[in-house]
């Protein structure tokens, strides 16, 4: 057997820990691992008898380096030996026994010296008074002891005032409870000489431990809750409760006081009229009768064996627990489970319901931008206020439910084929429906608020069109947004007397007798506007300026005049005797001071003769002419 010492070093172990020695200066000593010195120490070696070495063998050798075997003179039973400190040990001999330790000898298994031993009288009367760990822990703090309150309830617990509470065992009336579980069932090995692992089902009633066990590749909701429905069938009832642990297959998000279970897993509670109740998390005794049934099944009913199928293993589980299971003796109750059964539990299970529970599938989804969602590769309307929301779908071979988060029914569809859709009109909003989805009905009720002839002419158009009429219909209602209902109903008059049934000859209609604009009333007299007559002056005293404005030399001249044309001008005033004496070759085109560019107007106020040598004073606004006064001259 591996890892064991020889004696010789064991009882080394034992003297040096006798000695006070620890266990980490015991291995660095003897040179072995603590863990090993631990263990031996731990094994209450104390009242062991002492190995007798045959006569004439020789002296055993030193356990460990600086051990001198027994001397001469040494007690018979008693080997001494010089340890690497210097100190003489019992080697060969046993150390005194547990009930001979003296009275301040620590308390409990070896190891480091608890920090409560030097309270231990202390805490011994408080235990005898009746307080608690807690209390104790309290007062030796006040007292200023320097202890932790788990220090105090371990050294509680090796003084014996402190034990663990025992079980209690739960025992349930006939009906009241049963117990589910999965472990590990035979395994499958196929033709081709490959294994593949499977589940086994377990359930048991409480009372009667009437047991039903079925074999399963998964242990999906789909899987568990088909075994517990053949389960009630087996049974031939319901148990009111159903004991589980928190197996993802039916717990949603495990915790003791609230647990939440799977959706599917609660509509298949309320069909059959039971309740489910998880155990606390890694707590497997809350469920101890199942524990012990599923190792039943696998130490007796299934202990190497193997199958060539599933449907094999579920025939022989199922002769397994009517020859064996339940004609056997049960070892707690001392009675035969089939005749508990039948005289007791049967009766007093709930009934089944009508019909099995309708197995179907159910997931999570989230609803689309186009308000569905996907099931199965088809697709399916929810409400408008759900867009971009997480759903509750489920669906069998006929319909698809979609639910909200609080399990509540939100559309109810007909199972549609992959690639097709299903859509509701009610989850679609009014925005989004145009006149042709709402039909040519919906839209005539909308022109009969036009006027009567508007109305007539549309279902006399619509008559005679038919279905593309419709859309005339929508032009019709857009043609009421731009003009008057009067006016359009007044065009849909002509066009229907003349039996014409096109928008463009309405369009025509409307716009050809539409209103011309009236123009603006102008005002004779305003205080801040001048006279027309002041304008004619003006305009022409620009006028006859214009005309006797001289022409510039070098055939250039302002305004636009060509060379020739300044020339014939000069030569006519010289013939008429008007032109003065400014010679015509001398005139540059230069701009002049007063002047803003070469091409102003000399109606402007600051506008000059070409001679530079007179300026224009325009009459002032304030000094209108009078009727029969002659503009001024230059």
């Amino acid at each position: 057997m591996p890892n064991l010492l020889k004696m010789a070093k064991v009882q080394s172990i034992l003297s040096l820990h006798a000695q006070g020695r620890s266990q980490r200066e015991i291995a660095r000593t003897l040179g072995v691992d603590r863990g090993t010195v631990h263990k031996y120490l731990s094994l209450g070696l104390y009242g062991s008898k002492p190995a007798i070495a045959p006569a004439g063998s020789d002296p055993s050798k030193p356990a460990a380096p600086g051990i001198d075997p027994k001397p001469a003179n040494a007690p018979i039973g008693i080997t001494t030996g010089t340890t690497a400190d210097g100190l003489n040990a019992p080697i060969g001999g046993l150390p005194p026994p547990p009930g001979s330790k003296p009275a301040n000898a620590p308390i409990g298994p070896p190891g480091p010296q608890s920090r409560c031993e030097p309270y231990r009288e202390t805490i011994r009367a408080k235990a005898t008074e009746g307080l608690s760990a807690q209390r104790i822990y309290q007062d030796l703090v006040e007292g200023g002891a320097t202890v932790s309150y788990d220090s105090v309830r371990r050294y509680l617990r090796r003084l014996g005032h402190v034990r663990p509470l025992p079980f209690r065992r739960m025992e349930c009336a006939a009906g009241e409870e049963a117990q589910v579980d999965f472990g590990t069932g035979a395994p499958i090995v196929g033709a081709d000489g490959k294994r593949r692992k499977t589940h086994v089902f377990r359930i048991v009633l409480s009372h009667s431990r009437k047991g039903y066990s079925e074999a399963t590749f998964r242990q999906t909701t789909d899987d568990f809750l088909a075994a517990l429905e053949n389960a009630f069938r087996h049974f031939g009832g319901v148990p009111k409760t159903l004991v589980i642990d928190n197996l993802k297959a039916a717990v949603k998000h495990p915790d003791w006081f609230d647990p939440e279970l799977t959706p599917k897993v609660a509509a298949f509670c309320r069909h059959h009229g039971t309740v489910i109740l998880p155990t606390r998390p890694y707590t497997p005794r809350h469920k101890g009768k199942v524990e012990a049934g599923v190792k039943y099944v696998q130490n007796n009913g299934l202990a190497r064996r193997t199958f060539d199928s599933l449907a094999t293993q579920n025939a022989h589980l199922a002769h397994w627990e009517a020859t064996v299971a339940d004609t056997r003796i049960h070892g707690t109750t001392k009675q035969q489970v089939a005749k508990v059964f039948a005289a007791s539990e049967r009766a007093a299970l709930l009934p089944l319901p009508n019909e099995p529970f309708a197995n179907f599938h159910e997931a999570e989804r989230k609803v689309n931008r186009d308000g569905h969602v996907e099931v199965a590769k088809a697709y399916y309307s929810a409400p408008p206020e759900y867009l971009g929301r997480v759903v509750w779908v489920r669906w069998d071979a006929r319909l698809v439910r979609v639910f909200n988060q609080r399990f509540e029914q939100i559309a109810l569809h007909v199972r549609r084929e992959p690639g097709r859709f299903s859509t509701l009109g009610e989850h679609v909003v009014a925005e989004k429906i145009g006149g042709l989805e709402r039909g040519a009905a919906w839209l005539l009720r909308k022109i009969e608020a036009i006027g009567e002839h508007a109305h007539e002419w549309a279902q006399a158009m619509l008559h005679a069109r038919g279905i593309e009429g419709t859309r005339v219909l929508q032009g019709l209602l857009a043609l009421a947004v731009k003009h008057p209902a009067e006016a359009l109903d007044n065009a849909c008059k002509t066009a229907l007397s003349h039996g014409v049934y096109r928008l463009r000859v309405l369009r025509q209609l409307l716009k050809h007798h539409a209103p011309s604009q009236q123009p603006l009333p102008f005002l004779d007299e305003h205080p801040i506007i001048r006279p027309l007559g002041d304008y004619a002056a003006l305009v022409a005293r620009a006028i006859h300026r214009q005309a006797d404005r001289p022409s510039v030399g070098e055939g250039f001249t302002r305004h636009g005049s060509g060379v020739r044309g300044a020339e014939d001008r000069h030569m006519k005033e010289k013939s008429s005797g008007r032109a003065n004496d400014r010679s015509f070759g001398t005139f540059s085109t230069r701009p002049r001071s007063g002047y803003p560019s070469a091409g102003c107007s000399s109606a402007e106020p600051d506008s000059v003769s070409p001679d530079n040598s007179t300026v224009v004073q325009p009459q002032s606004f304030d000094q209108p002419l009078l009727p029969n006064q002659e503009p001024p001259h230059e």
